[in-house]
């Protein structure tokens, strides 16, 4: 095995960096079809009240995806593929680029909810919920994984959350220990007004609309049904119940099959395809690292 490359960290007491091969299984896990899973994982992320607040309430509009979607949607496919796919330097930079946005979302004191994103055991809650997308992903795709299967893929996971502040002594060592944090996790997860109302927004995709302002309306009603079945139908049922949308076994049963075919059609795809638009936003952000230029 090569001699792993080390990025200095950009300031004292972060993650240290490592370059390490990237498991043939998370390239299997991240890709085109992952997308369609993406406004479900963003439910799971922020259905823990303090992540929650910090997104509904960021005063950081340029990264709020009620205000600028596709900024919104650039930056974090992009922080998938380097946090990924990302060379040790690469995720360095990154990663400085995220904590500059970072630094300002930050609870007040006389808050009722409090919060701050450079907080890490709210980034571990984030990275499993990466984690846990990325294996549905992959089961979807290929089938269960096997032990060594997630074993592999659970080690490179942990850098969902080392490329933010996020230390690996906060990460998992087996799948026990995750299954045991996932069912402990889904039991906390609480929604409030703030939250629910933001988060049937990404079910709905709403979100994707603001920038139309008024004439949002009408676009909105056609495309609600499909986001919200897509949507809900890739959600565990506790985020579903706590996000207080309708869902019924037979909607399940028919997410299922439509789902189960789209998995069938794109794992049969030829890679580049597959991959698409995944490998398009780690090239450019790739260039866009290298010639110093803002990728948040």
């Amino acid at each position: 095995m090569p001699t792993d490359t080390v990025a200095p960290p950009a300031r004292q007491g972060m993650p240290r960096l490592v370059d390490a091969p990237i498991p043939q299984e998370i390239r299997d896990s991240l890709n085109g079809f992952s997308l369609l899973l993406a406004g479900a994982n963003v439910i799971m992320q922020l259905a823990r009240l303090p992540v929650g607040h910090g997104v509904a309430k960021s005063t950081v509009d340029s990264g709020r995806a009620d205000k600028h979607p596709l900024k919104r949607a650039r930056t974090t496919i992009a922080y998938l593929g380097i946090s990924m796919y990302g060379t040790a330097r690469e995720r360095e930079l990154y990663r400085a680029e995220v904590a500059r946005s970072h630094a300002q979302v930050r609870s007040k004191a006389g808050d009722d909810v409090q919060y701050r994103a450079f907080d890490p055991e709210l980034q571990r809650w984030v990275a499993s919920c990466l984690f846990y997308g990325s294996i549905d992903v992959f089961t979807r795709l290929w089938g269960e994984p096997t032990d060594a299967q997630f074993a592999r893929m659970l080690h490179h996971g942990r850098r969902f959350g080392t490329t933010l502040q996020m230390h690996e002594d906060l990460w998992f060592t087996t799948r026990e220990e995750f299954d045991a944090y996932w069912e402990q996790g889904t039991r906390e997860i609480e929604m409030d007004d703030l939250t629910r109302r933001y988060l049937r927004m990404v079910a709905s995709e709403e979100s994707l609309l603001m920038p139309l302002g008024r004439y949002r309306h009408r676009l909105a009603k056609a495309i609600k049904g499909p986001a919200e079945f897509r949507t809900l139908g890739f959600l565990p049922e506790p985020f579903r119940e706590e996000l207080g949308l309708p869902w019924s076994a037979a909607q399940q049963r028919k997410h299922d099959e439509v789902y189960g075919h789209v998995a069938d059609v794109a794992a049969k795809l030829p890679r580049p395809i597959r991959d698409f638009p995944i490998n398009l936003y780690l090239w450019d952000t790739r260039r866009r690292l290298h010639a110093g230029a803002r990728v948040v």
